[in-house]
């Protein structure tokens, strides 16, 4: 948060105005977009969540799939307070990526950590240019007549397709995430397509309520539901609209531990926004 001082002359005194800005920066994973925040000096509530809402709009504002907001936490490097783009919470696992790669911009960590979030704490180290993100303890992949469903912080249903290319994501996914079992609460919705081994995702967001081009926790459930269900051993490479994620794992008798997403987060601008024209 910075704030700056505007001189103006009207009929002739001298009048200091005081303007509050917020500087913020923009980090993509994978595509998978987001406004990041330095609060450590909490001047955003979290409550605000019409600011948030407006920062994520991109017409009438920066524009991004979600906010985070890095603060500290007495006992951990930072916290990483994550808003969907509608204001809800909830765990992103190419946030969690981008809030590491943006910490040590801050130069709070270097090239390890442990930090908290909504679901919990969470290790990270940055290797080669990939932040590798263990992920919380998955729940347990659960078979829904023909399709999954697997809990990796928040919640997937996996679909299985073919031509994925084709498919009406949105559409489709829309009906899932507000059908039965879900209903209000809601779930994410992953369209996955193995082709020789080869795998493609197509993911319709809870929270944005649109297809995003990568999603890190809907990707680390579809590894543990093609492991579980074809047992393709770990690391699994899937392809997302915004680029390539790979998912590491331990199995034993259908339990899954140490979870890994592997991927970029990338820095792509930062800027300054006067929430008084959102």
């Amino acid at each position: 948060m910075l704030a700056f001082f505007v001189i103006t002359l009207i009929d002739n005194p001298l009048i200091i105005k005081l303007m509050t800005h917020i500087t913020f920066y923009k980090y993509q994973g994978t595509g998978n977009d987001f406004v990041m925040i330095d609060n450590r000096s909490q001047a955003i509530s979290r409550d605000n969540l019409s600011l948030i809402r407006q920062l994520c709009d991109r017409r009438f504002g920066i524009g991004a799939d979600g906010l985070i907001m890095i603060e500290n936490h007495p006992e951990a490097d930072f916290e990483m307070v994550y808003f969907n783009a509608d204001g809800s919470m909830s765990m992103c696992g190419n946030g969690a990526r981008c809030a590491v790669m943006f910490a040590r911009q801050l130069k709070i960590i270097e090239n390890t950590t442990v930090f908290i979030a909504i679901d919990g704490r969470h290790s990270a180290f940055i290797k080669d240019g990939l932040v590798h993100l263990l992920m919380g303890k998955p729940g347990p992949v659960i078979t829904r007549d023909t399709d999954r469903f697997v809990d990796t912080g928040s919640p997937h249903h996996i679909r299985f397709v073919k031509n994925l290319q084709e498919y009406d994501v949105v559409t489709l996914g829309r009906k899932i995430r507000y059908g039965v079992p879900y209903l209000q609460e809601g779930t994410n919705v992953n369209f996955v397509e193995d082709s020789g081994g080869e795998f493609s995702v197509r993911t319709y967001e809870r929270g944005v309520e649109d297809e995003t081009y990568s999603c890190g926790t809907g990707v680390t459930a579809v590894a543990l539901a093609l492991s579980s269900e074809k047992a393709y051993p770990s690391p699994i490479k899937i392809k997302t609209r915004g680029g390539q994620l790979q998912v590491s794992f331990e199995e034993k008798n259908g339990q899954f531990d140490n979870v890994y997403l592997i991927g970029p987060a990338k820095f792509v601008f930062e800027g300054i926004i006067n929430p008084e024209i959102l």
